[in-house]
């Protein structure tokens, strides 16, 4: 007889755990690791039952996709903490900066300015996080290793934008460990604490090798169609 497949709030359970156990096989504190529930495709109703069993961080690919359902799983839960973690346009930053907490993907000087000017407008500042595409692939969105220290001096000095944290995504088709590894010796050498690496398949080395935030979706909410 086949097992019945897990609830999404059953999954969340198992993955917080996993996040612990890491943790603490790592000599860190669990608290010290913020789970990101990676909502991307998913629609309200499947989100709510995660929310209702108290998680309140979330990922988000599009601004658009996030525009449509958070607004009202906003007003339905309170302290809601949300994430963009796909690439952003520039002609969507006024729309990020006032539905996003935290934009994970600034990746490039346009983008930087855009944010800088319209963060001013706003009077809105989420925390930002710099992408770095640390297997340097071309398809890929984030800067490269060797222009992050360069990239990150500009974000702050010429932009004037607070960056928090680093984010990066490896290469799906080699090991992980050396990319997390890579991007916690350029957080450490700029000063940076927030470290957004690891995804279902590979968050507990990247909670090993320093990871502060951890995107976990498809172990949570399971595979879309």
């Amino acid at each position: 007889m086949t097992e019945p497949a897990l609830s999404s709030v059953e999954r969340l359970a198992e993955v917080r755990a996993a996040v612990d156990r890491a943790a603490e096989d790592a000599g860190r504190d669990p608290a010290s690791v913020t789970l990101v529930a990676v909502s991307k495709t998913f629609d309200a109703p499947d989100i709510a039952p995660v929310l209702e069993a108290g998680h309140r961080v979330f990922g988000e690919n599009r601004v658009q996709e996030a525009k449509v359902k958070w607004p009202e799983l906003r007003e339905r839960f309170g302290g809601v903490e949300l994430h963009l973690i796909g690439p952003l346009q520039t002609n969507k930053v006024r729309d990020a900066l006032q539905l996003f907490d935290v934009i994970e993907t600034v990746d490039r000087e346009s983008l930087a300015a855009e944010i800088a000017k319209e963060m001013k407008k706003l009077g809105r500042s989420p925390a930002l996080y710099v992408q770095v595409n640390t297997g340097e692939e071309e398809q890929k969105a984030g800067i490269p290793p060797k222009e992050a220290d360069a990239f990150l001096a500009r974000c702050r000095d010429v932009h004037g934008l607070p960056i928090t944290g680093l984010m990066c995504i490896p290469p799906a088709d080699e090991p992980p460990s050396p990319h997390f590894a890579l991007l916690a010796k350029i957080a450490a050498r700029n000063g940076i604490g927030i470290l957004s690496m690891g995804m279902s398949a590979d968050f507990e080395e990247a909670i090993q090798l320093g990871a502060t935030h951890v995107r976990v979706g498809s172990a949570i909410f399971g595979r879309r169609g």
